[in-house]
């Protein structure tokens, strides 16, 4: 099977990693931005904007608050979708596996890394949870401020969901529409990869 160039590689996870810091020299802006999907307990899909925050050697983490209907979809079903797609490169990643959560020094690390406010913002917000008014939060915000001071801990119900996927595929636009897409699948994370070219 012919996987030369830019789909040269024995890892997924590598090829994935190189895309992303191509992206990120060319991308207007949110490079890793990943379009993440759930389904709720009615089995309806559900799908949002999120940012990925780190492409591990075997999986993909993210962070969000665990009270967000997309925790709770993933915490209900252990599973979930994304797929990164740069129009700058023409390409894209799709990922499909199941999901854990990251509360360790991990997330603690992240959660330091980020500027005061998004932190505060952290504890602030009961995402997506009805909202009285803009005017509301910002009392929280203020709230929250004075209540956990300029270098809060990262809160109980903040965190990361690390990715383990059990398919990924990587699509690279063809003149026609005629595209390239290879696809990595395996039965269950830790296990061989099977490798396939798919019609476009």
């Amino acid at each position: 099977m012919d996987r030369s160039g830019i789909f040269a590689g024995d890892d997924p996870f590598a090829i994935a990693r190189d895309w992303l810091a191509e992206a990120e020299r060319q991308e207007v802006n949110d490079p890793n931005a990943i379009a993440l999907a759930t389904v709720d307990d009615s089995g309806m899909p559900n799908a949002r904007m999120v940012l990925l925050k780190e492409i591990e050697a075997d999986a993909f983490v993210f962070y969000t608050n665990y009270g967000s209907a997309k925790a709770q979809e993933i915490g209900a079903t252990g599973k979930a979708a994304f797929v990164m797609h740069w129009k700058s490169l023409r390409r894209q990643i799709r990922v499909r596996g199941t999901v854990t959560r990251e509360v360790g020094p991990q997330a603690d690390a992240y959660y330091a890394s980020r500027s005061l406010k998004s932190r505060l913002g952290a504890w602030a917000s009961r995402q997506s949870e009805p909202l009285a008014s803009r005017a509301a939060l910002m009392a929280e915000v203020a709230r929250v401020t004075a209540a956990q001071g300029l270098n809060p801990d990262r809160p109980a119900f903040w965190g990361g969901f690390r990715i383990l996927p059990v398919e990924i595929e990587f699509w690279a636009d063809g003149a026609f529409r005629l595209h390239d897409r290879f696809r990595w699948r395996r039965t269950s994370p830790g296990d061989a990869w099977e490798i396939l070219r798919l019609n476009p």
